[in-house]
């Protein structure tokens, strides 16, 4: 990753600022006949702030008598112990031999929230990354996996779908991958976990693995590290991927911006058909699956599905190549079961071969990539020696009614924003 910067004359004061960052271990690359000051060339003054200046580079013609800094990153690894080596190379081999120990051992180490492990869960994403690519360049550039994202209100009957949809897909050869999101309380913190056992017949299933992970205060219906353990499972040699959301209402659809196909999951009674035609998670779905259609509840179920097929309608497509379907299934008796498997099949060439679902796939990246600057920018900010100071006392003022919220954010801003200036001047 390369990082270019074009800082205001005069340059020492930017110079004095980059000793002050964690840009230590950097490679700076300047134009050729860049001086700063007194004709002095940039390589003295970038070696006395103990900065590592590796070579010249001759810009374009535009970027004359401009400076112009380009960090390159160096070896994640290199900052790593022996130890530290050593279980980053286990955990890597294990995971591409199929280990499932080692599978699970790794989604831990992506969830932790202590630094120096995060630090070396990302040494690990690299390194499946780069043998992702390797592997679907050795499949002409299709994908290894089946994305799926299943979501739906409480008590839908989410799991034990999956239970039998996954013991029909392990039999037909298929290695299933089952990453179930359970809330967390918001009192204690907490959560049971217990997806895991309502799915007693796929949990023994050696083609199967079933990975249950809290929210831990994660809104949207999935967890802060769910795209990083879908990277892992694919790694793990999993074909097919089950994101199993928690209890959802209409706005929470974060797992579409994760998967290849979001399918939705509805009880027979799940309302109207205004309910279909609101904005939300209905129109996000590739796929909706009335649950329960067996026994007495088989006529409500009828009626739910032709609602929603007139619902739909009046919603814009997401896709040229696909309509969304509305099916009718039980997970009891396996109705209809077969017959969904067939058109979410059908959903996967009919994307492959349009060039959608590489596109949808290329967009999650950049999903991915600002959630995450999001959350590390939120946590920065709330972390940093001027702001951590100023909270309590803005706290205080808030709940005495003496500051609006509002001001008292913007004041926390404005005491970041002058000590950044301290460390980099604006002349």
């Amino acid at each position: 990753m390369n990082i270019c910067v074009l800082p205001p004359r005069p340059y020492q004061h930017f110079l004095r600022g980059l000793s002050r960052t964690p840009f230590q271990r950097c490679r700076f690359i300047f134009h050729a006949s860049t001086h700063l000051g007194s004709g002095i060339p940039c390589a003295q003054p970038l070696n006395s702030l103990r900065l590592h200046c590796a070579k010249w580079m001759l810009l374009s013609k535009g970027f004359q008598r401009k400076l112009s800094v380009q960090t390159t990153l160096k070896d994640p690894t290199e900052g790593l112990s022996d130890k530290e080596q050593r279980l980053v190379d286990k955990l890597y081999t294990g995971l591409i031999q199929g280990q499932r120990a080692c599978l699970a051992e790794s989604i831990t180490l992506i969830e932790s929230t202590h630094s120096r492990k995060k630090e070396l869960a990302q040494v690990l994403l690299q390194k499946v990354l780069i043998y992702h690519r390797e592997q679907e360049q050795l499949n002409k550039g299709k994908p290894l996996a089946f994305r799926v994202g299943l979501s739906g209100p409480p008590g839908a009957g989410k799991s034990t779908f999956i239970e039998y949809f996954g013991k029909m897909l392990t039999e037909r050869g298929h290695k299933l991958s089952v990453l179930a999101v359970d809330p967390s309380s918001c009192t204690s913190g907490g959560s049971l976990l217990g997806d895991k056992t309502r799915m007693t017949e796929l949990s023994r299933d050696m083609n199967a693995y079933i990975r249950p992970s809290p929210t831990r205060g994660t809104l949207g219906g999935v967890t802060r590290t769910t795209n990083e353990a879908i990277l892992l499972c694919e790694g793990g040699g999993y074909d097919i991927i089950l994101v199993e959301t928690v209890g959802v209402g209409q706005s929470e659809f974060a797992v579409a911006d994760m998967v290849d196909m979001f399918v939705l999951l509805l009880p027979p009674a799940g309302g109207d058909e205004l309910q279909g035609i609101k904005r939300g998670i209905i129109e996000m779905a590739d796929m909706v699956a009335i649950t329960k259609s067996d026994g007495d509840l088989i006529a409500p179920a009828r009626r739910i599905q032709a609602e929603y097929v007139s619902a739909l309608k009046l919603l814009r497509r997401r896709s040229a190549v696909w309509r969304p379907k509305v099916v009718r299934i039980s997970a009891r008796s396996g109705e209809g079961i077969t017959e969904m498997w067939d058109k979410m099949k059908e959903f996967w060439d009919l994307t492959l071969a349009s060039g959608e679902l590489i596109a949808r796939r290329q967009k999650q990246q950049k999903v991915w990539m600002w959630n995450l600057i999001q959350e590390n920018v939120l946590e920065h900010f709330r972390s940093h020696p001027t702001v951590r100071e100023q909270i309590p006392v803005l706290e205080q003022k808030v709940l005495r009614g003496a500051l609006a919220p509002g001001l008292a954010a913007d004041l926390l801003l404005k005491a970041l924003k002058a000590e950044t200036n301290k460390i980099f001047p604006v002349q």
